[in-house]
């Protein structure tokens, strides 16, 4: 008989692991506040500029044409069996040929992945899908159904819902979190990783405790954690926030990059101008600091690492440290004028970087 409490931890070593998290809390919640209060000062400054604008919010009735655009694919629905959800998504290319699943970061939806459904139907089934809670596909009312776990398992049973056992799996920014997460748990179904402006989860947690500079502009992360507010500040001044992340100087794409049109501009605003639209996306985020850090941290397959460097919100440092935990073939290609919506940005480059990366014979380490 195994003696009484040796399978438990030390006393002092409990108490450490109690302190530790109810420091990482204390965090959590203290910055929550302050990002809070910095919206609210923002808020107050709007209304005592443009009282009459601040509140304009217009909801987009009609998609603009480029939503449904033929050279982009087809819109189709798939419901999986196990949440019950209907998911939407947009393919192009032949039915059985070699799957490429694209995930898509926040705010965005499917059509941020318009150069590559383009660029990569001729050898590929590209599937653009709308992530849970975004723009057509259901979007469960309670944040516990936007855990990590769920949006992982989404991602297995859609694979499985399209006919296929394994794909080449893309994803960016919020995107590129579930693809690392996916790729970890279910490595039989991936054969090849590519990852757009995020590290590997576990750089992630680590470096933002460690780097100050990196926890203000994860800021959002925190601000999210409030009920009803974020979205309510994205729709003052008819979205202008939305607007901004794409087109300012701070955050948007830069001058050597593809700027979006209006009508691109319109896609995003039809999308998330829509009643409620803007909670199943920040959701996402509300349950992120239960479910980190990982367990389990390899990558078994090859892997391909796409960042650009003026990432207003992802430090370069990152991209470098990720290499650690793939344990196989590891590219990283770092653009130089390139920001944060890189597939958007540059797409003419990626698209060939990412060619370049399918069509090499690669070998475990």
């Amino acid at each position: 008989m195994a003696r009484p409490g040796a399978a438990c931890p030390p006393p002092a070593r409990r108490v450490m692991v109690a302190a530790r998290a109810l420091l990482f809390w204390a965090l959590v919640y203290s910055y929550c506040g302050v990002c809070a209060c910095i919206a609210g000062l923002r808020l107050l400054w709007s209304i005592g500029r443009r009282p009459g604008e601040t509140f304009r919010w217009v909801v987009r009735e009609n998609p603009p044409a480029c939503l449904n655009d033929p050279s982009l694919g087809t819109h189709c629905y798939v419901r999986i069996k196990d949440s019950g959800l209907r998911f939407h998504y947009v393919a192009a290319g032949e039915r059985g040929k070699p799957l490429m699943l694209l995930l898509h970061g926040f705010p965005e939806f499917w059509y941020s992945w318009r150069h590559q459904l383009r660029e990569f139907k001729s050898e590929y089934r590209v599937v653009a899908l709308d992530l849970r809670g975004y723009g057509e596909t259901d979007a469960p009312p309670h944040k516990e159904n936007y855990k990590l776990d769920c949006l992982i398992a989404d991602i297995k049973d859609i694979l499985e819902s399209l006919g296929y056992n394994k794909c080449v799996l893309i994803g960016h920014d919020w995107g590129g979190m579930i693809a690392w997460l996916v790729a970890i748990c279910y490595p039989e179904m991936v054969t090849k990783l590519i990852v757009v402006n995020f590290p590997h989860p576990s750089v992630f947690t680590e470096y933002i405790l460690r780097h100050p500079s990196q926890l203000i502009k994860s800021g959002y992360y925190f601000f999210f954690q409030m009920p009803w507010f974020p979205e309510f500040m994205f729709t003052l001044n008819d979205f202008k926030v939305l607007k901004s992340l794409f087109t300012s100087q701070a955050t948007g794409i830069g001058r050597k990059g593809c700027r979006l049109t209006a009508e691109d501009i319109e896609a995003y605003l039809y999308v998330f101008s829509q009643p409620g639209a803007l909670t199943g996306p920040i959701n996402h985020y509300r349950t992120i600091f239960s479910c980190l850090p990982l367990q389990h941290h390899e990558v078994i397959m090859p892997t391909l690492l796409l960042w650009g460097e003026r990432d207003a919100f992802m430090e370069v440092e990152m991209a470098e440290i990720t290499r650690i935990y793939v344990k196989n073939h590891f590219r990283l290609t770092i653009l130089s004028e390139a920001s944060h919506w890189l597939q958007q940005d540059q797409p003419d480059i990626v698209n060939k970087l990412i060619w370049t990366f399918l069509k090499e014979e690669t070998k475990r380490k």
